[in-house]
């Protein structure tokens, strides 16, 4: 059974792509089969992947076409799969936006193969009707989180708009995680932050924190993973440590389930 998870907050600057590209990476080092999908249409996870977004096509082109699937699944220069993204993303909300039941549009229209570990969704900085498809196809959500007040603000409304989304269209969406990003211990505001989302949020506080980290900024620039840049970087270590806890957690979760 394919773990599906979308990775969304609708402030920007919270270190989403990042995670998105290098959990990606990380997991495939641990032998994962991943699928990253980009739908974000500023593609960064696809620059980070090592692919042009202007040399690529993107779920757009698959939903206007409706051609198989497989022909928009690249290789991302970390070891995995990745569904790259392009300026034309814009206008998938258009055509979403003419069906029925218009949240659950991937889960009607997304056939993806059943072999894949780990589906990752890199979602826009909104909560546009991409993103909400994103959330309802995976069900789960990991939220990345800056240690800072504004972000905190946002995951609280991000919390309250999935319970709306629940309560008004009959879904099944729920935040099965939340990353701390961006962490600098000697900031008296990150230690504050940090300790509010783990007195508020428990058991979806994730135990792994992603540091500030020059390295970790400049990887994407040469279309790279940091555990393909340089994995021995407090980055890289972090990413490792956090491809570990998804697999203590989501994989054991879904064996007792099963």
């Amino acid at each position: 059974m394919t773990i599906k998870i979308a990775i969304t907050n609708q402030k920007g600057g919270v270190g989403k792509t990042t995670t998105a590209v290098n959990l990606a990476a990380a997991l495939s080092k641990a032998k994962r089969k991943v699928l990253l999908i980009d739908i974000d249409a500023q593609s960064n996870a696809t620059s980070a992947a090592g692919i042009s977004k202007n040399d690529c096509e993107s779920l757009y082109e698959h939903f206007e076409l409706k051609d198989k699937i497989d022909k928009y699944i690249l290789d991302a220069s970390g070891g995995y799969k990745i569904i790259p993204a392009n300026p034309n993303l814009v206008a998938t909300e258009k055509i979403i936006e003419n069906t029925k039941e218009r949240e659950k549009f991937f889960s009607k229209n997304l056939k993806l193969a059943k072999d894949y570990d780990y589906i990752l969704v890199d979602c826009p900085p909104s909560l546009n009707l991409l993103t909400i498809n994103a959330m309802e196809y995976c069900g789960s959500v990991l939220v990345p989180v800056q240690c800072e007040y504004y972000a905190l603000e946002g995951l609280v409304t991000l919390k309250s708009t999935i319970e709306q989304l629940n309560d008004s269209r009959g879904l099944k969406i729920e935040i099965a995680a939340i990353l701390r990003t961006m962490a600098d211990w000697r900031n008296r505001l990150t230690r504050e932050v940090s300790g509010q989302l783990e007195k508020h949020f428990k058991s979806k506080v994730l135990n792994t924190i992603i540091p500030r980290n020059v390295r970790l900024a400049e990887a994407p620039s040469y279309g790279q993973s940091i555990v393909d840049y340089d994995i021995k970087s407090i980055g890289g270590e972090a990413f490792l440590s956090l491809s570990g806890e998804f697999i203590r957690r989501f994989e054991h979760a879904k064996k007792k389930s099963a």
